[in-house]
């Protein structure tokens, strides 16, 4: 499909730079079949019905963002794809200067080797330690990692926990999985008392979700990969669920990408762990999931492309614009919607 179809516009006031408090005092635009409706997301147990399960991702955001030197020269690095205990793909600038051997320096006692350079501006480093070192050498040096639409991805103290889930346990993403930063532990209350159940899986969000899709055509766009694990216990409830007439229902894409991987032509959800690059948009087949709670995303990008396959896009186009001229606040810290899936 031509990429230029998920295109709008969208005024730099719209764009969040701060979540609201409480975070399910967030707004929330129902899109259904039937039409648009207002809400916030304290509001949403009434809009689900018992039996439904929400599916959660458990990631938690690590300080993925490192500045050191290459000799003399200054490079900064955000890490956004595990290879292995001691490895990463990441962003660099500049990167066109690294070259393989290449040792950048972030502390007199951490550094990494540069061990080679991709096509798409990417770099592979393997760091001098690994595992729980490696964690503890980025807490220690790294920095928060925010996307550049937020005060020009610069962290604050602030945005240590208000960029965390509640449900954040699991390190390694570099990206938090925004629609489950509106819950909080009273929402959660009122969804347990609604008799909606909950369960978590764990996608590694990575930075190449902020990358703008460049080619004509989504057929031409090389998606990223990122890191999940849906355990067999997570897999057992989502089948339960469904086939006790419960709804799945997935907080945010990156839980909706690992459901999808994870499923089969029988709709069946099967244990998962690796790397999935899946790239939905408009006539995938949805396997998995019966409504999506997610943010409102970027023009042209892998995401809008996602839940225009969802909800269709010519609803989405009509849901951005009512968004946009009502006021709701867009991408990461911003409000959500909760869709219902194209009928036919």
């Amino acid at each position: 499909m031509r990429v230029d179809l998920f295109d709008f516009d969208l005024p730099p006031d719209r764009i969040a730079q701060r979540p609201v408090h409480p975070r399910d005092a967030a707004r929330l635009l129902s899109v259904t079949p039937s039409g648009l409706a207002d809400h916030v997301v304290s509001e949403l147990p009434g809009l689900l019905e018992p039996g439904d399960l929400l599916v959660f991702n458990d990631t938690r955001v690590i300080p993925a963002r490192l500045t050191g030197q290459r000799g003399e020269a200054r490079v900064s690095v955000t890490l956004h794809q595990m290879l292995g205990p001691d490895s990463w793909r990441v962003f660099a600038k500049p990167a066109k200067r690294l070259r393989p051997d290449d040792r950048l320096v972030f502390a007199p006692d951490f550094s990494a080797g540069v061990i080679e350079r991709g096509p798409q501006g990417d770099v592979v480093l393997a760091f001098d330690r690994a595992g729980p070192e490696l964690v503890a050498a980025l807490h220690a040096y790294g920095a928060m990692p925010l996307p550049p639409y937020i005060r020009g991805g610069v962290a604050d103290a602030r945005d240590t926990s208000d960029y965390q889930t509640l449900f954040a346990r699991e390190e390694g993403a570099v990206a938090a999985p925004t629609a489950a930063l509106h819950f909080t532990p009273a929402l959660m209350d009122a969804l347990a008392a609604r008799g909606i159940g909950t369960t978590m899986l764990t996608l590694h969000v990575g930075a190449g979700t902020f990358l703008p899709v460049k080619a004509d055509d989504t057929d031409d766009h090389a998606m990223h990969a990122e890191i999940g694990v849906l355990t067999a216990e997570t897999a057992g409830t989502i089948n339960a669920a469904r086939r006790a007439g419960g709804r799945i229902v997935a907080v945010g894409t990156t839980s909706l990408r690992l459901l999808e991987s994870a499923a089969g032509d029988d709709s069946v959800v099967r244990p998962f762990a690796g790397a999935t690059s899946i790239f939905i948009t408009p006539g995938y087949r949805f396997k998995a999931v019966d409504r999506l709670l997610t943010n409102f995303h970027l023009p042209r990008s892998t995401l809008f492309m996602l839940v225009s396959a969802f909800a269709g896009l010519a609803r989405m186009r009509s849901a951005y614009e009512h968004a946009i001229a009502s006021g709701y606040r867009f991408y990461s810290y911003g409000d959500c919607c909760l869709l219902e899936p194209q009928i036919g």
